[in-house]
């Protein structure tokens, strides 16, 4: 069965997922525009695989910031599943090359997308440098659990930018939720206090905390995460329940760099991808995850609302290659 079909029959009836899977298509576009048209022409211009045909696509990869560990890992998945499945015509490829693609990302685990809920309040703390959509992130992640029939409640802690305070103020406004706040300059760990005891006192169930951006000093950054922790997981142990990193798709490798960073001074539990609709090297996605073995938990696909969208390989890959992959199914449905 082919990986479109696959796909199709997955979310058969499920209107949610079949809306969910057309942002991923139409969000990948910049991506699959490039991408796909260029593995067009390498299946044009070669008409069995060899091993010319390979290094071609390798470097097509790359070309989309899939990053290399993750390049040399899939060609030499690729050419163990091409010999194993006797696949000699360029135009069978695309399907496999999809399959391996899901295969990587998720490397035998189970889902790791899903955010980790407890019973009580759960507490969410986003971290990322500034400009990469990190309020607007928390306005969407905010509208998205209060749809689910979730209470929710921001906590302004990004108290040194110019505006932070504010634009949270007006996402706040405009989700319908409370934003617990301070004057600019406060100390970040004393907005969380009044924050946490708020929003236990009021019985909510998410606390989104926004952060302070900068990283010009690691230092400073790694001792205000680690204050604000302490604060936070001494009023509710165990918590923060979630660290999620935003990072700017449109940034391409200078993203993995600030994964990396982050990633040594806090235990980030999951990557949001904001911007992914707007570069042309969707490739971090898979770049990110193998790499830093940090899941990919929700990806920006849009300026709408409902557009941040929780990660799931098989869509993500479906968009990477949606034309080929429907014209495939298309022969095949034909052929029988």
């Amino acid at each position: 069965m082919s990986f479109f079909k696959k796909l199709k029959d997955k979310f058969a009836g499920n209107t949610e997922a079949e809306e969910s899977t057309e942002k991923y298509k139409e969000g990948l576009t910049k991506t699959r525009t490039g991408f796909t048209s260029k593995i067009n022409d390498l299946v044009a211009k070669y008409r069995k695989v060899d091993e010319d045909f390979f290094e071609e696509l390798e470097e097509i990869l790359l070309q989309a910031d899939v990053g290399f560990e993750t390049v040399i890992e899939l060609m030499d998945e690729l050419r163990y599943e091409v010999q194993r499945k006797n696949v000699r015509d360029t135009s069978n490829v695309q399907s496999v090359i999809s399959e391996k693609l899901v295969d990587i990302y998720q490397a035998g685990e189970a889902e790791t997308n899903e955010i980790n809920f407890v019973d009580g309040l759960t507490v969410i703390l986003v971290v990322g440098v500034n400009g990469v959509g990190k309020t607007t992130t928390i306005g969407k992640l905010a509208h998205r659990f209060k749809n689910e029939g979730k209470t929710v409640m921001l906590a302004a802690g990004d108290t040194f930018r110019a505006g932070a305070i504010e634009q949270l103020d007006v996402w706040g406004q405009r989700v319908g939720v409370d934003v617990i706040k301070q004057s600019e300059g406060s100390d970040p760990a004393a907005v969380m206090y009044d924050a946490v005891r708020s929003a236990k006192s009021r019985g909510v169930d998410v606390l989104i905390c926004d952060t302070a951006g900068r990283l010009q000093n690691k230092v400073n950054l790694m001792n205000e995460l680690q204050k604000v922790h302490r604060v936070i997981s001494r009023e509710i142990p165990g918590a923060p329940h979630e660290v999620l990193l935003t990072l700017d798709a449109t940034t391409g490798q200078n993203a993995m760099i600030q994964a990396q960073t982050f990633k040594e001074v806090t235990d980030v539990t999951g990557i949001v991808l904001t911007k992914l609709d707007g570069t042309a090297k969707g490739g971090i996605v898979l770049a990110i995850r193998n790499k830093l073995k940090i899941p990919v938990k929700y990806v920006g696909l849009g300026e709408k609302l409902d557009d941040l969208q929780p990660f799931d390989a098989q869509k993500y890959v479906y968009g990477l290659f949606a034309e080929g992959l429907d014209k495939e199914q298309q022969l095949e449905d034909a052929d029988k």
